[in-house]
């Protein structure tokens, strides 16, 4: 049951454009909060919510670093969870061929 929730917030964390687009952001590489809330049109107080949201959901980390706090994007959470749940509700077939895609490359479907 406590799996389920924590999967449960995670999606929740999903669920949210923004927050897709600061793990996009982050794929990059780590970044501190104020060079994420520069990519944003939104307040930065905004921008801190929706990391405390990613950062409850475990799909980002922090660490300080001087007076600044950096994020990075949590990869094997976010791929345990989504595939936890792709593996429940979609054939393996189609899982294993749509996950050989990574930037830069082309699909087999392509």
């Amino acid at each position: 049951m406590a799996e389920a929730q924590d999967e449960a917030g995670v999606f929740r964390a999903l669920a949210d454009p923004t927050r897709r687009q600061i793990l996009e952001v982050l794929r990059g590489g780590e970044l501190a909060a104020g060079e994420i809330a520069g990519r944003f049109p939104i307040s930065a107080p905004s921008v801190s919510r929706h990391l405390g949201v990613l950062k409850g959901a475990g799909l980002i980390t922090e660490r300080r670093e001087g007076n600044r706090i950096l994020y990075a994007l949590a990869e094997e959470r976010l791929a345990v969870s989504v595939g936890r749940f792709l593996s429940a509700v979609c054939p393996e077939q189609i899982v294993l061929r749509h996950t050989k895609w990574r930037p830069g490359t082309q699909s087999e479907e392509s």
